[in-house]
């Protein structure tokens, strides 16, 4: 097979084609810049944006932003005032943001919420008028703009926000001491809903990034089969995907939704769904589920593997034997992509060494090859 470019080999891997090579690729929003990612990607890693194809706009809420000292830490408080109420989040912004890749702060730290925006259920029908009066709007401009800078270099794609319910439960209420858990136990009326109001304004949002010349749509989401069980999975969650599926599918993108939790409870209701990439995908020792079985049950699905970053924490070495051991889970390398990371920033050595060994992936995968591989490095 000709060599091909790293965007070829990601696409092929996402459309279940046969590639030349396993693809594998960072993502700029989180990516070093400098010689060792100069290194890496002149040995083939490839390069993936996420960018928005929308801009959006809140119609009367006026919303303020202030700053407060609380022993000794700058909180940010931002407050949206509306015709019927009054609601507030305040975070807590590392150094950095604003100044780095995609909000994050210097050490890869994103701003964290101290106070979530919704309280208590007086607060719903504030956020229901802020979903009810936000306005969606095409802007293929950052899509554009990539595509052009990036070239064969690798994949751009749409970025949307976290679905419906995954905005309810880590974003405005969320799950931490069992928050979103005690709403929906306690305001079901409330949470359906807001649920079913942002259900509404996203439909024109999917019709735009169906539009946008971007090949794949990232569908946002973080899901865990502990946060989200398999009773929400399949009441809240698949309706949306199919609705997005739908529309994305009729002008020929690709969907990916980022899966990177543990996922063994909610196999099966996964494989029903029309999601086309299952993006970050996590195997142990992170995950639950290992990407051998994944594969098997997924069939008509491309996984793209989020390295462990805890795996990382263990050094260059293990992280060369980890690597190979997902080879030798693989099969022959079909349907398949390996993310260098989905979420945090990878040493210069860690990068080098899973570069080391993801350059030397030529597909098919056999295990006499991957034996040749390990060989290879034996001394690095």
């Amino acid at each position: 097979m000709a060599e091909m470019t790293r965007r070829e080999r990601i696409m092929a891997a996402a459309y279940g084609k046969p590639a030349d090579k396993l693809p594998f690729f960072h993502y700029w929003r989180h990516c070093q810049v400098g010689w060792a990612e100069r290194e890496c990607r002149n040995r083939g890693m490839g390069m993936n944006w996420l960018r928005p194809p929308y801009t959006m706009t809140i119609h009367g809420v006026e919303i303020v932003e202030s700053q407060k000292k609380v022993s000794g830490q700058t909180i940010y408080r931002r407050t949206f005032n509306t015709p019927v109420g009054k609601i507030y989040y305040d975070e807590i912004r590392p150094p950095g943001v604003g100044q780095w890749h995609a909000q994050r702060g210097w050490k890869d730290i994103q701003p964290w919420q101290t106070d979530r925006l919704i309280k208590g259920p007086d607060d719903y029908k504030a956020l229901k008028y802020i979903i009810d009066h936000t306005e969606y709007k095409a802007d293929y401009f950052p899509i554009e703009q990539a595509m052009d800078w990036l070239g064969e270099d690798g994949v751009v794609m749409d970025a949307l926000p976290h679905s419906p319910m995954q905005m309810l439960m880590i974003h405005w209420v969320g799950s931490e001491a069992g928050r979103f858990f005690y709403h929906y136990t306690d305001y079901p009326d409330l949470i359906e809903e807001v649920y079913e109001s942002l259900c509404k304004s996203r439909e024109p949002l999917y019709d735009i990034a169906a539009k946008s010349p971007a090949p794949i749509t990232l569908c946002g989401d973080n899901i865990d089969g502990v946060l989200v069980n398999p009773k929400l999975f399949e009441k809240y969650f698949m309706p949306v995907y199919e609705n997005q599926a739908k529309i994305l599918h009729a002008h020929g993108k690709l969907m990916a939704v980022h899966m990177d939790g543990r996922l063994s409870v909610l196999t099966h209701l996964i494989s029903k769904t029309p999601i086309d990439i299952i993006e970050a995908f996590h195997p142990p020792p992170m995950g639950d589920l290992s990407l051998e079985k994944a594969l098997s049950l997924w069939k008509n699905k491309t996984i793209w593997i989020g390295y462990p970053g805890s795996v990382y924490e263990l050094g260059p070495e293990a992280t060369k034997k980890h690597m190979l051991s997902l080879l030798r889970e693989a099969g022959t390398g079909e349907r398949l992509a390996v993310a260098m990371s989905t979420e945090n920033i990878v040493s210069n050595e860690n990068l080098r060494m899973l570069t080391a060994v993801l350059e030397k992936a030529e597909l098919p995968l056999t295990h006499e090859h991957i034996d040749n591989i390990e060989r290879s490095l034996e001394n690095s």
